[in-house]
């Protein structure tokens, strides 16, 4: 299915990334708040985890903090579709069972797209795609902490099996890919989603954008 835009305007496309806990989907869903007379797309790369045709023992095992657990490939295709105002079959993943699941959710194309992932600056056809780039900076104390809080409540972890995970994935990923990326970022917020300052200039920055004609992309 098509919806091609009424002009040549291409859509604005803004990638918030960070690692694991920093308040990456905090500050998306804020952004979404502040912008809501807007037509937004929220694109969270999680959804983009690759398809594991292995027994369960043996996937909740594998590192979903490489760059190579994700389906990159697709997440880039997708995101042209959308900047192409077609609309796409977002992946739908299932973090109990560590596997993509047979269905998807439909997403029509919008005006602002934002795009959220720990490897969303990581991949340069991504970036190459973006308007504005955004790394949440928060201290990895406070992360560890709500990755703890989010993986028992909603995916069903045990304390051992996180700990496990931060300190053999988690932590030496964040180091080795995911912090690196901040030299790519238009703008670094610290504290995540209560840093309102950062918030606020960073909304009026995107509603002049929209008001200038969405068509920023360097």
């Amino acid at each position: 299915m098509s919806q091609q835009s009424s002009s040549s305007k291409q859509p604005l496309i803004i990638g918030v990334s960070g690692g694991s806990g920093s308040g990456k989907t905090t500050i998306a869903r804020r952004l979404i708040k502040e912008l809501g007379q807007q037509s937004i797309a929220l694109l969270q790369m999680d959804s983009y985890y690759k398809q594991l045709d292995l027994p369960y023992d043996q996937r909740k095992l594998q590192n979903f903090d490489h760059p190579l657990s994700f389906d990159t490939d697709l997440l880039v295709a997708d995101l042209q579709q959308l900047r192409n105002f077609e609309s796409i079959e977002v992946p739908i993943y299932d973090f109990v069972k560590s596997n993509r699941t047979a269905e998807t959710r439909h997403q029509e194309p919008a005006n602002v797209i934002v795009l959220e992932g720990i490897f969303a600056l990581y991949d340069q056809r991504l970036r190459d795609l973006m308007d504005i780039k955004v790394f949440v900076d928060t201290d990895d104390d406070i992360r560890l902490i709500r990755r703890i809080k989010r993986d028992v409540e909603h995916r069903g972890y045990t304390l051992e099996t996180i700990f496990d995970q931060y300190l053999e994935h988690v932590r030496p990923m964040y180091q080795q890919f995911i912090e690196p990326t901040k030299r790519y970022a238009d703008l670094i917020i610290p504290e995540g989603g209560a840093n309102e300052v950062a918030i606020d200039l960073l909304t009026s920055k995107i509603k002049y954008l929209i008001y200038q004609g969405h068509k920023y992309n360097k």
